[in-house]
This record gives C-alpha cells, structure tokens and sequence, in this order.
C-alpha cells in the first residue's frame, strides 16, 4: 500500500483566512490587512489591492512569507524610514511560524512624530493585531484510509479508533459498512496495521487523496515542531 505523499510540509502554520486588525497611536491610525497567499503572485495581488484601496494613505508598508521552505520573503518600508517598517513586520510573521502568509500596514499619519523605534513598536503591534483579527491555524496533512468491513464489526472499529485518538471522516452504509479513518500522514501503515488486527485480517483497506485538518491555535502556541 505504499504510495507517495505530496511534496510539501506534512504541517505548517498560516493565516485562517483574511482580515483586518486597527491600532492607534499617538492619533496615527494603523490598519493591518492580513491574509493566506500560497504563492508569490497572490501576496503581490492583495499587496496592489490593498494599495489601491487605500491610496491615499501616508503610507502602506508590506511584508511577506511564502513557501514550503519560506523560499520567498521580502518587506517594504514604503517611504518609512529604512528597516522601521517592513523588516519589524516580516520579523513578527517569522517569529510566529507562519509560511504563505502576506500583510499590508497602512498608516494614516496623526502629526506626531514616533521616532525609529516607535515605529518599530508600532508596526509589529498592528502585524499581531492583524494576526489576531484573521487568527491563526495549524495545518496537517493526513490521509484518509477507507476501512471496508462487515456490520457486525462496526462497533469495535469505532471504539478502538476513538481510543487510539484517530479521528473518523465518515461513515458509509451500503451492502457493507466503510469507515473512514484520518490517519496523520507517515502514520497510514500503523492505523492500516490496527484496522487489520481489530478485524482479524478481514478489513478491506485503500488509501484516499490526502487532506489538511486545520486547528486554530495562538500565535504565541510553541507547540510546533
């Protein structure tokens, strides 16, 4: 039953979806649009997007991490003074594990002047509340694994899934009963090894295309790995 997973991360961290995060400070309004963008062009389209929607803005500084292997990264200060802006932004997706994700500050200027590291502090604050706006998401791949058995084995195969915490996707009743297990992907021989043990050999195995399950988690969450 081997097979071959895509070739990407089996888990990663992103954004939930997009949204919009606001801070004040010292009368200056900062808005932090954040979002998913799976690929570079994506987080250059909602960069000109959001740029466009507010182009009147003083400024609209950017930052972004893309890829497997963060392969694509770059930051903006967008007239602010070098290395206030874009790099504390960058710094803050980095800081919290996050990969495919794109956020654009636009700040409306009060009159009063934050200095290099106030707009330091400025910036990676609106980037986490714009995170905390959008929130935040684990990513694992799995594999589904259709497990084909008989009625009268239903009941043990839930229980022993259940209590080796393997979540069940569906259920389908036909002339036979098919229980679908979300096995975590590298662990697919281990739940195909159990399904053949509960069921004395009997059960009828295929593996499915992979899935993602996503779990919110919190930005500062440093389980990980």
């Amino acid at each position: 039953m081997q097979d071959q997973l895509p070739n990407k991360l089996l888990r990663y961290r992103t954004v939930q979806g997009e949204g919009c995060g606001e801070i004040v400070i010292q009368k200056s309004r900062f808005l932090a649009y954040v979002k998913r963008a799976e690929t570079e062009a994506d987080a250059l389209h909602f960069i000109e997007r959001i740029r466009k929607q507010h182009w009147d803005a003083t400024h609209n500084c950017t930052a972004y991490v893309v890829g497997d292997h963060d392969q694509f990264q770059k930051a903006n200060d967008d007239g602010e003074p070098a290395g206030t802006a874009g790099k504390p932004m960058l710094e803050v997706l980095k800081k919290s594990g996050l990969k495919d994700t794109v956020v654009v500050v636009t700040r409306y200027f009060g009159g009063v002047k934050l200095g290099a590291g106030g707009l330091v502090r400025a910036y990676s604050k609106a980037v986490s509340a714009g995170l905390a706006a959008v929130g935040v998401i684990e990513r694992t791949l799995h594999r589904p694994i259709a497990i084909g058995i008989d009625y009268s084995q239903l009941g043990r195969v839930e229980r022993e899934l259940r209590t080796a915490g393997i979540a069940i996707a569906e259920i389908r009743y036909l002339e036979t009963v098919t229980v679908v297990a979300l096995a975590e992907a590298g662990q697919e021989e281990e739940v195909e090894k159990k399904a053949i043990d509960w069921t004395a050999g009997q059960a009828l195995l295929e593996r499915l295309a992979p899935v993602w399950v996503d779990r919110s988690v919190s930005c500062n969450d440093e389980e990980l790995s």
